[in-house]
């Protein structure tokens, strides 16, 4: 069994920050077969699109649009548990979207429920 969960999000205004955060939990048997975490969005109208990983490893890849205001970063919280956070920074209107964060174990994708960000002019 895999639980996803997301916290953070709300409304800010443009040029603002917010971070999420996501904890993934496990069986301690599993918790070492994650080898990606990552958020994904869907704004207004829109396909669901990739936003920022990090492997096991420590490898982080971003989308363009949030290269150098949005920091992904992952820890271990205890033998079952691992969280992974997002900052984002110099927030923009078009960043208004439900962010998803996902778990990679295994070569099978775990999701949470989705949470809200909102950027206001």
């Amino acid at each position: 069994q895999v639980h996803v969960a997301e916290t953070g999000g709300g409304l800010v205004q443009a040029g603002g920050s917010l971070k999420l955060s996501c904890e993934t939990s496990t069986s301690i048997f599993s918790i070492f077969r994650i080898n990606t975490m990552g958020w994904y969005r869907q704004g207004p109208g829109k396909q669901r699109e990739l936003v920022a990983t990090v492997t096991s490893e420590g490898t982080t890849t971003y989308r363009d649009s949030v290269k150098g205001r949005f920091t992904i970063s992952s820890i271990s919280r205890d033998n079952a548990k691992k969280m992974v956070s997002l900052q984002m920074n110099d927030l923009k209107l078009e960043d208004t979207a439900v962010y998803y964060c996902y778990t990679r174990l295994a070569a099978k994708d775990h999701w949470g429920q989705g949470t809200q960000v909102t950027v206001s002019s």
